[in-house]
């Protein structure tokens, strides 16, 4: 069982955003940390044909499903493709192949060199993104935007409730995320199964993987809290892109605090298979 392992779990909409990140983790990759992708089996033929064969693990999302032995067959036909795509991403320890696993969306990039150490505190335990989203709540607030700060309080909230737990709400809503298997299991240990009940059920558009973990980290604290910001910079909006470029935001200046860069495709639609535009990316760059 590996240490720690880079994970993507993608699917072919996905497939040109994936060969990106694929070619900046061969890039970056300076302490060769495997990369496990995984996808439908019915798309491993594209993902074959659009970014070859090299540089990464396969291993298909019903191969995650199955690994749960407490799941009714065919348990995924009935929710939606995003909401599946969140809880295979964080049923992927149960495949055993690591004691940590960076999640990673396909709209990541690494711009820099990284290392086991940017991820795996010197304990050995990984390092947990945790904080309270003040910049980005603020940063809407001032532009008008102040419904999506108030629907991620609300995701807040209402996951905290479950586990009981008063105090500030905290968030990592978006990737890399590290997550460790000790904490999913005591999740499972110490919430599902007293309550009967699997991951596919608790996993909900009301209470999203990225804070039932943090919740089962600060509640059962299967591994010491190691906190750490942001690993990527985010852009959430193409208003949140264009404001910070207009005020001197560069790739090459974020280098300086982030391993890479997220243009969520909720907005950057160019990357899209199919799409023939160019990306922001390059447009960037």
């Amino acid at each position: 069982m590996k240490d720690i392992v880079l994970y993507c779990k993608s699917y072919r909409k996905d497939f040109l955003r994936l060969k990106r990140l694929l070619q900046s983790v061969s890039k970056f990759n300076v302490d060769q940390i495997p990369f496990y992708i995984s996808t439908p089996n019915a798309d491993r033929e594209l993902l074959i044909e659009l970014i070859g064969r090299e540089g990464y693990h396969w291993v298909a999302d019903e191969s995650v499903i199955q690994a749960n032995l407490n799941l009714k067959k065919g348990i995924e036909e009935n929710k939606s493709g995003s909401l599946t795509q969140q809880i295979i991403k964080s049923e992927f320890w149960r495949l055993g192949l690591c004691e940590n696993y960076v999640c990673l969306d396909s709209d990541c990039i690494f711009i820099k060199d990284f290392f086991k150490a940017d991820f795996l505190a010197p304990d050995g335990n990984p390092y947990t993104v945790i904080y309270q989203n003040k910049e980005y709540f603020q940063f809407a607030i001032d532009r008008g935007f102040s419904k999506a700060p108030l629907q991620l309080i609300a995701e807040g909230n209402r996951v905290k409730q479950l586990f009981g737990r008063q105090g500030p709400n905290y968030y990592c809503p978006c990737p890399p995320f590290i997550w460790s298997a000790k904490v999913w299991k005591s999740l499972e240990q110490s919430y599902l199964k007293p309550k009967e009940i699997t991951f596919w059920d608790l996993c909900t558009p009301n209470h999203p993987e990225t804070l039932l973990y943090l919740e089962a980290l600060l509640n059962f604290q299967a591994i010491p809290l190691h906190p750490i910001e942001q690993l990527f910079r985010v852009y959430y909006y193409d208003w949140h892109y264009f404001l910070l470029r207009r005020i001197g935001e560069t790739p090459a200046k974020i280098k300086e605090h982030y391993l890479g860069v997220i243009y969520q495709s909720s907005w950057d639609l160019s990357l899209d298979y199919g799409a023939s535009q160019k990306s922001i990316y390059s447009r960037a760059t």
